[in-house]
């Protein structure tokens, strides 16, 4: 029963190739292709089975829904944490700017003592919080120094300091952080530093929203290239398929395409081979004539001496020229047109070669 409610959820998902589509869908974070799943047809049922109770990221509903708590509460907590951060740093930084103040001009009593009784009390607070161990740790551990946090609240402030400090410190704070806002604007929008102060702080309420907005449309994009990138490593997976495929149907193209031609090559190269030697047997049945019709006069001896000669001189360089022709052959066998045209002239010094040879070997025997 459950193996045919099983292959009716399939079946309503999709055949063929939408049902490929919507697996690829369903698994962006796996490095799969159709061809994967075309081959692996038993596999794309299971993934496709498993993509009713799983999401994209691969977790099932319950737990996504857990996830989901956890997350908002890690939120509040680092809310809560960030909210006292930033109120720990601020103070910090009013601080070092009374420092720095008081270093290049002459500070008021009044703000002097503000400030130190501000120091003092964050030392304290932040001593206490070092001493003072949490649920989470040993109680038994030993202290610091052998100090204790009732110790060192005894270090605060005079109570009176203390008063005067809080009522005074909203409105430092406040101004503190008015000019981090509009030092914030300014950086963020330039061109409004010169403005006035009200325009600058109606602006200021906008600016939240702006970087926020800004924040989702750097997300967005973000996202939009992630599934950009996907989208490319799948296409180059295809394209390089698809290109291993046409140079193998190119290879194929090429070897027959050598085949058939080969034979008429050869047969073409025969028909000029006999030619070619049809045409030397003739010159050299005419020499032979001109050689058998000279008398043996000093004048005839010494014309056959230089032809002797001149054979012997073109028979070497013929050798020459074998030698550096069989070497562009054996570079350049592999070549179309340019292989034939090195051929032909191999076949032709070969025959001049072996004219010449047999020429001079008539010649020899002729004067002997």
């Amino acid at each position: 029963m459950s193996g045919s409610t099983e292959t009716a959820n399939i079946s309503s998902l999709g055949k063929g190739d939408s049902l490929h589509q919507q697996v690829l869908a369903s698994f962006p974070l796996c490095h799969m292709t159709e061809e994967d799943l075309i081959q692996n047809p038993q596999f794309c049922k299971l993934l496709a089975t498993l993509a009713q109770h799983v999401d994209q990221t691969g977790l099932t509903a319950p737990l996504k829904t857990e996830l989901d708590k956890a997350e908002k509460k890690l939120q509040i907590q680092k809310l809560q944490w960030l909210r006292s951060e930033s109120l720990h740093r601020g103070l910090q930084e009013m601080i070092q700017n009374h420092c720095v103040r008081k270093h290049h001009a002459t500070v008021p009593p009044d703000q002097n003592m503000f400030y130190e009784t501000m120091e003092r009390c964050l030392l304290v607070a932040q001593c206490v919080r070092q001493l003072d161990p949490s649920n989470t740790t040993n109680q038994d551990q030993p202290s610091i120094l052998g100090l204790t946090p009732q110790l060192v609240m005894e270090l605060m402030p005079s109570e009176k300091n203390v008063q005067r400090m809080k009522q005074g410190l909203p409105r430092q704070l406040e101004k503190h952080l008015k000019e981090k806002c509009l030092s914030l604007l300014s950086y963020y929008q330039p061109e409004w530093e010169h403005e006035s102060e009200g325009l600058k702080m109606t602006k200021l309420t906008y600016l939240s929203a702006q970087l926020d907005k800004e924040k989702k449309r750097a997300e967005s994009l973000k996202e939009t290239c992630r599934e950009n990138t996907v989208l490319l490593q799948r296409q180059t997976e295809l394209y390089l398929t698809e290109l291993t495929k046409c140079i193998q149907l190119l290879q194929s193209f090429i070897l027959n395409h050598r085949l058939k031609i080969q034979t008429d090559l050869d047969r073409k190269k025969l028909d000029y081979f006999e030619g070619k030697c049809e045409l030397i047997l003739q010159k050299i049945r005419a020499e032979m004539v001109e050689i058998q019709l000279d008398t043996y006069t000093p004048d005839s001896i010494s014309a056959h001496r230089k032809i002797r000669e001149k054979l012997e001189s073109e028979l070497k360089a013929c050798k020459v020229e074998k030698q550096s022709v069989e070497l562009k052959l054996a570079s350049f066998e592999i070549l179309g047109k340019d292989f034939e045209a090195l051929a032909e002239e191999y076949c032709r010094l070969r025959q001049e070669i072996e004219m010449k040879n047999w020429a001079l070997k008539e010649f020899t025997q002729y004067n002997d």
